[in-house]
């Protein structure tokens, strides 16, 4: 038997009215039905760490950080080098960084003196060693006359770090007046920005020789392209490098992983890989 057509008609008003009902239940009750996640259980938004590094951990940092993001893919890390110095300045500043790896310690002793970091949060990661690099064209043997290699009459612009900013620029600089050829050699001498562009211009050419990190000269982009001779450790001060995490970094979580990971095993088999000593050694 068919329905009568009122019948059907309330029918279908009570049906749409139970249907908006739902809907504003729906849209005005959302967040009551549906439990939000505490802050705490949610995944951070910015899963971003930007390292201010010393040049010297140009390729080092860089296997460093695939191991790392090996371990903790969400976590991304952008890392931008400079001499010591003017990365200090620029953190100084105000630039936006979470984590400062310098090649020295008095760098981010300087900043926990200016307030932008703590004490607590600055550690030693690694000591470098420098070396004196020459390209393959070179007529010098390096390996066999060392730091007199400096002074042989073909050479005639020798690069290195500027020793103003930049602790490799000062180890190399105390070095060759340790072994006794600094004042002879100083009206050669050719100061790059840090430590990298040292290395290039002795790759290009605008240079005969240079004193560079023996991490660089170890490097694959150099270890075929050249030649190098390690400066002995006691002619020069002790090239202790030290990281710090800065006071505005706004993810502390994540650059205290990647700080924890430098200090462990697989990150410290990585520094002694690229010619580092370790910091307890």
């Amino acid at each position: 038997m068919k329905d009568h057509p009122s019948d059907w008609v309330a029918s279908w008003w009570r049906r749409s009215l139970l249907l908006a009902c739902l809907g504003t239940l729906a849209s005005g009750c959302g967040g009551r039905e549906q439990p939000t996640e505490s802050p705490a259980s949610q995944p951070s938004v910015r899963r971003q760490v930007s390292v201010a590094a010393a040049a010297n951990l140009k390729f080092v940092l860089d296997d460093v950080i695939a191991a790392f993001r090996h371990q903790h893919a969400e976590v991304e890390v952008k890392a931008v080098y400079g001499s010591s110095g003017s990365l200090f300045a620029q953190l100084a500043n105000g630039a936006p960084f979470d984590l400062f790896l310098s090649a020295d310690v008095a760098y981010p002793q300087k900043l926990v003196e200016q307030g932008l970091a703590s004490e607590s949060d600055v550690f030693l990661y690694a000591v470098g060693r420098i070396a004196i690099w020459v390209p393959n064209s070179s007529p010098l043997d390096v390996a066999s006359v060392g730091i007199q290699s400096l002074v042989d009459p073909s050479v005639q612009r020798i690069a290195m770090a500027n020793p103003t900013h930049a602790p490799y620029g000062r180890a190399a600089e105390s070095a060759m007046k340790t072994l006794g050829v600094y004042e002879e050699v100083k009206s050669r001498l050719v100061l790059a920005e840090n430590i990298t562009q040292a290395a290039q211009f002795v790759e290009s050419g605008a240079a005969d020789i240079g004193i560079i990190a023996l991490s660089l000269a170890l490097a694959p982009p150099m270890r075929d392209k050249g030649r190098y001779w390690e400066i002995p450790v006691d002619a020069y001060p002790r090239i202790e490098q030290a990281g710090v995490i800065l006071r505005r970094s706004e993810d502390t979580r994540s650059v205290r992983m990647l700080c924890q990971f430098m200090r462990g095993e697989e990150s410290r088999a990585i520094l002694r890989k690229h010619g580092y000593a370790l910091p307890e050694s």
